[in-house]
């Protein structure tokens, strides 16, 4: 390699798993200190790597051929977070020198070094699965995980003009990208930010995406003139911001929530048809709230019977964790 060397990281796809990859990121970057480390990241993702410390560009990934043009001649060592053949194709025809990732998806040829997926973490945070394929390529593990974010100043400031001074402000995610089966019901969600915000003289932020703003709306029109609904109204910067400023989220298991607690904000999360044991948010200043039933977590984007790991999770143990967490 060259000296310093010169590092691309693939980061994941999605939000959630950007965060829960950071501290694997941050095991990176104390292996080569004085490395220039740059994240290849899909549009929706790119954004966030303003907030993470030691990475220092973001080039936005735009498909096989202009990734590859992208980075040809630019790196010596190209690290993998994503598992897929996809994803290392683009730097196996850049020719970048080393190739390193886990050896699934039938990538193995396109690696110049690759480790197989330990039994370990299996059931663990992802957080341990990004760094046990460090530690299973030779580098040091080092410390505690750290999946936290330092929201900039000016995303902060531009939240703060977005929301104005009604606060203190609480925060209702009520979407979830991957489908209806992680979604507590909108009318819950209501009744729960409604008693959280009269118990606590809160206003309520309702934050989402522009696809999810029928959710939001809902929401608002039951909780009335304490609402805002923000969904489609901030870029992922954006969100980021509206997040720092909030005193507590209520949310379902989503990219979102993954923020919350990298930020540091206090979040109650309730769960249902997802992993709790591997995708919980990494934070002290989580709660997650479940109902045990036979078939959770099932992993499906949709629920083929009656969503009873949703239905069993009643609103006073929602507003209750809530209460307790800003009582605290």
């Amino acid at each position: 390699m060259s000296d310093p060397p010169r590092i691309l990281v693939r980061a994941p796809n999605w939000v959630g798993d950007v965060v829960l990859s950071l501290p694997a990121l941050r095991d990176l970057r104390r292996a080569f200190p004085s490395a220039r480390l740059e994240v290849l990241a899909r549009p929706w993702v790119g954004e966030l790597y303003a907030a993470v410390p030691g990475v220092d560009a973001a080039i936005e990934s735009r498909g096989l051929a202009a990734d590859a043009a992208a980075v040809r001649g630019r790196f010596d060592l190209g690290v993998l977070l994503p598992n897929s053949f996809a994803s290392a194709l683009p730097l196996w025809r850049a020719g970048i020198p080393e190739r390193w990732g886990y050896a699934t998806d039938a990538r193995g040829l396109l690696l110049t070094r690759g480790c197989r997926v330990p039994a370990s973490v299996r059931g663990q945070s992802q957080v341990y699965y990004y760094r046990a394929m460090l530690e299973g390529l030779g580098l040091a593990i080092e410390g505690p995980p750290d999946a936290s974010l330092e929201c900039p100043q000016e995303w902060a400031a531009d939240a703060r003009t977005l929301l104005g001074d009604e606060g203190p402000w609480i925060g209702v995610n009520p979407g979830a990208y991957y489908g209806t089966a992680k979604r507590w019901a909108p009318e819950r969600f209501a009744a729960a930010a409604a008693l959280v915000a009269r118990r606590s003289g809160a206003r309520v932020a309702i934050v989402g995406a522009a696809s999810e703003r029928p959710l939001g709306e809902a929401i608002a029109a039951q909780l009335g003139s304490c609402a805002r609904v923000l969904c489609g109204d901030t870029t992922l910067a954006g969100l980021l911001g509206v997040l720092s400023e909030l005193r507590l989220l209520l949310t379902n298991d989503s990219g979102p929530m993954h923020l919350a607690a990298a930020l540091g904000t206090p979040l109650v999360a309730v769960f249902g048809s997802t992993d709790w044991t591997e995708t919980a948010p990494v934070s002290e200043c989580a709660r997650v709230v479940r109902a045990d039933t036979e078939c959770a977590p099932c992993r499906l984007r949709e629920c083929p019977i009656d969503h009873r790991c949703m239905t069993r999770v009643g609103i006073d143990r929602v507003a209750a964790a809530a209460l307790e967490l800003l009582a605290a």
